[in-house]
Order: C-alpha cells, then structure tokens, then sequence
C-alpha cells in the first residue's frame, strides 16, 4: 500500500466524499474493487470484479495515490468547475428480480407467510454538490432469466443470488444488499406452491437505518380465487424491524396508484 494512503476506514452511502487533484479513493465492497480519481480536469472510475471465493461481509474505503494495474477498465468523464466530491448512492436494479425460498414453499389455502428477501443494489457515482451522475457499477454480477408463460409472453429479470427466508435473522445482512419484506397472501382454497417470486424491484425506494443496512418497503402480493392473475402492493412505509430508516434514494419507476395486478405467471412463473 502506498505510504501517503490513509488507513481503511468503513464505506458510507450518500456521504460526500473530498478529493485533491491526483488523489484515488480506494472501495472494496463485496466481490467489487473500485477505484475513484480526481485530476485537474476530469473524474477516472476504474472498476473490477472478483471470482466469488470467499463471502465477504464489509465495506472500506481509503485515499491515497496507488492506481490498478493497466488491465483494469478505465472510464473518463469531465469535471464540471471545480467540483471535488465524490457521493455514492445506491440504487436497486433496473428490471425485477426472480427470488426463490430457500426450499419450495407450499401456503395453504387462506393462509399468508412473509420471506425475506436481499437484493444486490447498484452504486451511483457522483460528483459535485449537485451530485451528477458519472457512472453506475452493479454490485453484484446481475444473472439474467425470464418470467412468463412462453418464449413470446414474460419478461427478463434478473435471478437473485441469494434465498429468501422466513426468519428475518437468518437473511444474510450487507451493505451491498436491501432487505425486503414479501407477505403472499393466498385467498385460494388450494394450496399455492412457491418456488420463485418476480419482486418488482425498480418500483422500491431505498432506506438506510441506523446501522447502516439498506431496506425497501414491503410488499404485498394477493392471490383471490381467480387463478390467472394477482394483485401487487408495495407499502408506504418500513417494517418496524427495519428501525428508523431514511431515504437516500427514490425508486427508479414510479408505481401506479392502488394495487397492480399482474399475470400470475409473471410473478410466479
């Protein structure tokens, strides 16, 4: 490590950061490495991905003068005036995200549960006091699948890497993850069969509580009698497990007032 950089300290989301000119701020978060630098005229982001060895819990971050090797992609935007903050922001993904329980999980008729779920979010980078966005880098290496009846009717989404859980304590807790909460509900008489959920990611805002975890409100998803579809609800406000949280950043699509109704196969498909 080079001897001018400072000693790691523990990343914070939408916390300004301060850089010289000639300074590189350093983050490793999870299996991502990534590299900030300010020069007299322009902002370099430098990122990488590991190959997920190990299962890394934290989030540091340092300043100092040492870059990465050549091999590591480079990407340039001007600086606008003098701007020397560097803010991270997080964001949830731009598609839905496929979850699955730890095991299939069978809700009789008349009967609801709540899992919870992660998610890997994505970091904004962004500069200066209006907080321009650079560029985003996803946290996590996003998988693709598809939802729906056939090849010609669904949608892509991305697949979670991780379980949903019915025990809030057992969901793995990271900085680049948010929580979710998932109550189905089942008014059927027939059992319901889960064995993956499409949560509608980019309709949740982010929340951060007072020990720095990430949440999203809830959502609540309603299966009545009519098979062929189900309603969508995503709620105001935080799970009281959550503590006190607050916003640092908006859903990236705006919901529909009420409830959403979906083709069931779009959500358990």
């Amino acid at each position: 490590m080079d001897s001018e950089t400072e000693s790691p300290r523990d990343g914070v989301w939408a916390q300004p950061y301060e850089l010289l000119s000639g300074q590189t701020q350093h983050h490793k978060l999870g299996h991502v490495r990534l590299w900030v630098t300010l020069l007299d005229q322009e902002w370099q982001v430098r990122s990488e991905t590991l190959a997920p060895e190990t299962a890394p819990v934290g989030w540091s971050e340092s300043i100092g003068h040492q870059l990465p090797h050549t091999s590591v992609s480079l990407q340039r935007f001007i600086r606008e005036g003098k701007s020397s903050t560097v803010t991270f922001i997080p964001a949830v993904a731009n598609r839905p995200t496929v979850i699955r329980p730890y095991h299939p999980l069978t809700i009789p008729g008349g009967t609801r549960c709540t899992i919870y779920v992660g998610t890997a979010v994505w970091m904004k980078i962004c500069s200066g006091p209006n907080q321009t966005l650079l560029t985003e880098v996803p946290l996590a290496v996003p998988s693709l699948t598809w939802v729906g009846r056939n090849t010609m009717e669904g949608e892509l989404c991305y697949s979670s890497s991780s379980f949903g859980r019915l025990v809030l304590d057992a969901l793995p807790k990271r900085a680049w993850r948010a929580t979710t909460p998932v109550t189905i509900i089942n008014r059927r008489t027939e059992p319901l069969l889960l064995e993956r959920f499409s949560l509608p990611t980019p309709l949740l805002s982010l929340h951060q509580n007072e020990r720095g975890q990430l949440w999203t409100p809830g959502v609540v998803v309603e299966v009545a009698t009519d098979m062929s579809s189900a309603s969508l609800h995503v709620d105001e406000s935080l799970l009281v497990a959550a503590g006190h949280g607050k916003q640092v950043a908006p859903a990236r699509e705006k919901a529909a007032r009420g409830r959403l109704v979906r083709a069931i196969d779009r959500v358990f498909g």
